[in-house]
């Protein structure tokens, strides 16, 4: 019988997160990802269905290691049993993931923090994709949402958008648009202002509107 050729998959969403992350969504191509891998068109569409579907998985593969990322953070932070403020520390390491997620997967980083998802997989999307993206989604609004029960038992729009604000705004701004993951002071800013806006905390319902 003849044997069954199997491919490395991982190395061909390593090759689209690479191609991705260098030269725009544009530049993935089935040429350009069976140049770098050696596996042939139909091989690629046997695994995937499409070229979609490589840069889907590859995106998805990406997102879910910066939640486990992220997660592991804010876990450590909340059972931190040396610390005063165990929630603020997990905002505090929550906004800090995209540093540690940067260091321990440099190209997926580069693919979700610099790509725009809607850049590289459009907006007419499989079901299945469509379906995992919006289950990745919901993750992140778990988490920020367990955050504000952590800091306020709340868990309403004004308190999650406080949260939402320390863990996307803020890194976005002081360490996304720089391009400063590395650099330990705009960390230590960063946990700064994380910190100032916590302390100032989400509108009350009593409160919100007036001047």
């Amino acid at each position: 019988m003849p044997r069954t050729r199997t491919y490395d998959l991982d190395g061909l969403l390593d090759a689209a997160e690479l191609i991705a992350a260098e030269s725009g969504a544009a530049a993935v191509t089935l040429r350009g990802l069976t140049d770098a891998t050696g596996m042939s068109n139909g091989a690629i569409y046997h695994a995937f269905g499409s070229r979609l579907g490589v840069v889907g998985q590859a995106w998805l593969r990406a997102g879910r290691r910066f939640l486990t990322v992220q997660r592991r953070a804010v876990d450590a932070a909340l059972a931190d049993r040396d610390s005063d403020t165990p929630a603020v520390d997990a905002v505090v390491a929550a906004a800090d993931a995209p540093a540690v997620f940067a260091e321990l997967h440099p190209t997926s980083a580069r693919l979700v923090l610099t790509v725009r998802r809607t850049d590289l997989l459009g907006t007419s999307l499989p079901d299945d994709l469509a379906r995992d993206l919006r289950h990745l989604d919901h993750e992140l609004g778990a988490l920020t949402a367990e955050l504000a029960s952590a800091l306020w038992d709340r868990r309403d729009s004004a308190a999650v958008d406080v949260v939402n604000s320390c863990i996307v705004a803020l890194p976005t701004g002081l360490l996304l648009h720089n391009n400063r993951y590395r650099d330990p002071v705009a960390r230590r800013r960063l946990a700064a202002a994380v910190r100032a806006v916590l302390e100032l905390g989400p509108e009350t319902p009593t409160s919100k509107g007036t001047p």
